[in-house]
């Protein structure tokens, strides 16, 4: 990233800035090898075992020594932005190792967490988030998945799981099931399910337009120790969303790495590309785009960095601010990119240059882990309870 100055913002400690530039430097060097658009799989395996060797993915798994370690989300944020900048697939790997532990990190006991977080932590397993259902995305509660005792230390889980991020290739998922405590959000659990458990299958991969590792997973009968329960009976909606409070602010910053790198990539094109004789950074028209597209980068920096420097003051909930931040900075992502688009002209469409490759990787970053329409909702309901209050 040419522009670094936003590290010294006030939000950041010093070790801030000297993470973000030694990772920056470590993915400039490491990343562009690892990654092969035309066997995703691979690039995540591969990209995971890196990031985990060089100690990368720790602050993604904090729990990893069975501690108490909190979350700083700062450091996330950076890691994310800086990843996603050069590679939207290895800020995905580095994204699923933390939301697929995150409920043992945040809800697991000292045992678990011992158990099953240094293998992530060092690269060597692969996590996965299993929320989202075929009629249960934003709606989570309208989840159909069971989980019924089996005896006195087990529980089975019956369903159906889809867009599951790393589905087909994660060693483990942190499955969300109801389990009848109390009728729609507060009769759910979150269980820890290893991926070869049987009755656990991939029943479909799905392709989309940047390609990731994404499945349809069944759940038929699958059995499983009781003790694998992550938090509490009937506490699965408040793990669920405990765990999206932390990581919500990261997607923002993800969509800001890419708009940053989508800054860069226009500043450098205009600069060199010359049309009627002079710089395409000559023209007016160009020179108003770069301006609106480096003001959007900022207003989104700010208010990633805002909810991650509350949440990491000690605010139980950022709600509102995370969800004002993952909505501008996709939205504001967006945008960007496809101006840069515009700056390169038709060479910004054409499959293996980079502003074409981030016009496909921000779509989904406005619909996962919360769709902007539920952004606002998410923003509004927190702004009129507050009022009410």
């Amino acid at each position: 990233m040419t522009d670094r100055t936003f590290l010294a913002w006030p939000f950041f400690e010093p070790r801030h800035a000297e993470f973000a530039d030694r990772l920056a430097a470590w993915a400039a060097e490491h990343v562009p090898p690892l990654v092969d658009h035309h066997d995703t799989d691979a690039s995540c395996r591969a990209l995971v075992a890196a990031l985990g060797r060089d100690g990368w993915l720790l602050p993604a798994v904090p729990g990893h020594d069975g501690g108490a370690a909190p979350y700083d989300v700062r450091t996330l944020c950076l890691a994310r932005e800086t990843l996603a900048s050069v590679s939207g697939l290895a800020d995905f790997a580095f994204a699923m190792q933390g939301l697929g532990t995150g409920p043992v990190g945040l809800f697991g006991t000292a045992e678990q967490k011992a158990r099953w977080l240094p293998g992530v932590g060092r690269g060597e397993r692969i996590a996965a988030f299993a929320l989202s259902e075929p009629e249960a995305g934003s709606d989570v509660a309208a989840m159909a998945t069971t989980a019924v005792p089996d005896g006195n230390a087990h529980v089975r889980i019956d369903g159906l799981k889809t867009w599951i991020s790393n589905g087909g290739i994660a060693d483990h998922y942190v499955v969300f099931a109801r389990t009848g405590e109390a009728p729609g959000a507060r009769g759910l659990s979150a269980f820890w399910v290893e991926a070869d458990t049987p009755g656990l299958t991939v029943v479909e991969r799905i392709d989309v337009v940047a390609p990731h590792p994404l499945a349809t997973l069944r759940f038929d009968g699958c059995r499983i120790p009781a003790a694998n329960r992550i938090g509490g009976p009937g506490e699965g909606f408040k793990v669920a969303m405990a765990t999206l409070d932390v990581f919500r602010s990261t997607v923002g910053a993800a969509a800001l790495g890419f708009a940053r790198r989508a800054l860069d990539e226009a500043i450098g094109h205009a600069g060199t590309r010359r049309l009627f004789g002079a710089p395409l950074g000559d023209l007016q028209l160009t020179q108003a785009a770069l301006a609106d597209m480096a003001t959007a980068v900022d207003t989104s920096a700010l208010l990633v960095y805002r909810a991650a420097w509350t949440k990491d003051g000690g605010a139980a909930r950022v709600t509102r601010e995370a969800a004002m931040a993952k909505m501008h900075a996709t939205e504001s992502a967006q945008v960007v990119i496809d101006k840069a688009v515009q700056i390169f002209g038709g060479a910004g469409v054409r499959r293996g240059v980079k502003v074409e490759e981030l016009y496909r990787e921000i779509r989904a970053l406005r619909i996962y882990e919360g769709a902007t329409e539920v952004q606002k909702v998410v923003i509004a309901r927190d702004l009129l309870k507050a009022a009410a209050r």
